[in-house]
């Protein structure tokens, strides 16, 4: 067989797109929360020398009138004469040319007013007002450990012990495997240290329930905590402890006539004891550790203008400070008399501080004109709330407004606006949804209105079953399968008819 080796050139014609990284930064930009872009204004305002906030528009509206010169942008100025063209094309065309920019008549002047107010530094203030990092799980537990009066080896067992600990408060690992797992590095860990350890543990730390291997020994320990408290009915948490001990699979599933059936109860007295058990928590570990949850700040305020009886919305740009671009280092990287570094290094940071401005105000122009849309199809929410929510995809926005989808979702992701009926995420706006057999188009987020508003007023005695549920929204116009019906109710939170019975 004769085999040859030959290497060919060939010259062929490819088309691809690539996105540049300052393209790459003004997509990112667009679908920053708030939050996120006052960090990231923040950062550029400290390695970008050319970046400066604006003292004359911090000291006024950023919604007036203000005349900018060719080598100033300024952001929170924002080009009202759009086509609505893609706005991907107009982030393209961003590089090569900055055009005059005109006032945003949205824009709030909430950060200006600080500034006139002559309040202090706002990195200040924010480093001043933020609490104190609490300590997690380990380390308070460890903190009370250090005071149990045990011996060495069960000291150093506990200490182990509370290693595994879950975000609960419960030992994931059975003790043996702990025991096999510690005696590759120390012998004296044997199983009987463990167990005392762990019943150490489980009297002297507090919350009672920490440091249980199962949900029902957590649970028992709660209850001996609250039955040795004094005043306390001793009997009323006997029976707690009887229930939680023989019945709790039945307690879960709702099977009140079965433990009747199996004990000396009556439903009166179970349910009593079931009223005890809300004093009871499955996650003990929980309660000593405060959770943080970062404060919302929405993008967008809506408002009910009575005498136009039209809702408004602006932009909640008062968090974010006007910038500009350095009019001296403007000159400077213009300037020949400039040694060449230092003007390409001047030039590139002008450059930089003027994409991140027209970034800024892309990004305004983009959630400000989808919030227009939602203002005009989804009025009956304001009015009606969940039950007035239309259909509203994502493409049907997108082609009124003529841009991608993609730039849609960006401009509402992790948004939140601020509106009469509280503050909402803007993608709760967004939804497919059915035609009701009159004829009306209803959102899904609507439909799941209608479902809870239909199990709140059944007969607790006779909860409905998904197929009643189901029947009862045929009857208002709503035709949807059962397992619509298990979805959405499931996505309510709302337990099976089993478990939401109430026996008298």
């Amino acid at each position: 067989m004769d085999m040859r080796f030959e290497t060919r050139q060939q010259a062929g014609l490819s088309q691809q797109q690539r996105l540049s990284p300052r393209m790459i930064q003004s997509m990112e930009i667009l679908q920053m929360p708030i939050q996120a872009l006052q960090e990231r204004i923040d950062q550029e305002l400290e390695s970008n020398i050319a970046l400066e906030v604006d003292e004359h528009l911090a000291g006024r509206s950023l919604g007036s009138e203000t005349e900018i010169g060719d080598e100033e942008l300024v952001v929170g100025e924002s080009d009202k004469s759009g086509d609505g063209a893609d706005d991907f094309e107009r982030l393209a065309t961003m590089e090569g040319s900055y055009k005059e920019a005109f006032d945003n008549e949205y824009s709030s002047s909430s950060w200006s007013a600080s500034r006139m107010a002559g309040e202090r530094d706002r990195k200040m203030d924010a480093m001043a007002n933020i609490s104190a990092r609490s300590e997690n799980l380990v380390d308070q537990v460890l903190h009370q450990w250090s005071f149990a009066d045990v011996s060495d080896d069960v000291a150093k067992a506990g200490r182990v012990l509370i290693g595994h600990l879950n975000d609960d408060g419960l030992l994931d690992f059975p003790l043996n495997e702990i025991a096999v797992l510690e005696s590759e590095t120390d012998a004296a860990i044997t199983i009987e240290i463990l167990e005392k350890a762990q019943l150490a543990l489980q009297r002297l730390v507090e919350p009672s329930g920490i440091g249980a291997s199962t949900i029902k020994e957590c649970l028992l320990l709660q209850v001996d905590a609250w039955s040795r408290r004094t005043g306390e009915d001793i009997g009323a948490w006997d029976r707690v402890r009887e229930l939680i001990d023989g019945h709790l699979d039945d307690l879960i599933q709702n099977r009140l006539p079965t433990i009747v059936k199996d004990t000396d109860l009556t439903i009166d007295e179970i349910k009593s004891a079931i009223k005890l058990m809300h004093r009871l928590s499955l996650s003990p570990g929980k309660q000593v550790v405060d959770e943080h949850v970062p404060p919302v700040i929405p993008d967008v305020i809506v408002e009910y203008d009575q005498q136009q009886d039209v809702y408004v919305a602006a932009l909640c740009d008062g968090v974010v400070p006007p910038l500009r671009v350095s009019p001296r280092y403007t000159e400077l990287a213009a300037d020949k008399a400039v040694e060449s570094d230092a003007r390409a290094f001047i030039g590139k940071n002008v450059s930089n501080a003027k994409w991140l401005i027209e970034s800024i105000n892309q990004r305004s122009n983009a959630v400000l004109r989808v919030v227009q849309v939602i203002l005009d199809r989804q009025r009956g929410w304001f009015e009606q709330g969940a039950r007035g929510l239309k259909p509203l995809p994502m493409t049907e926005v997108a082609d009124l407004l003529g841009v991608h989808v993609a730039t849609v979702s960006r401009a509402v992701s992790e948004k939140w606006m601020q509106t009469p009926r509280g503050i909402v995420p803007l993608r709760r706006f967004f939804s497919g949804g059915t035609e009701t057999s009159s004829g009306e188009n209803m959102s899904w987020e609507a439909v799941k209105e209608v479902l809870r508003e239909i199990v709140e007023s059944e007969d607790p005695a006779k909860p409905l079953g998904d197929e009643a549920i189901a029947a009862a929204l045929r009857e208002r116009g709503v035709d949807i399968a059962r397992r619509t019906v298990v979805k959405y109710r499931q996505q309510l939170g709302i337990p099976p008819a089993r478990l939401r019975r109430s026996y008298e």
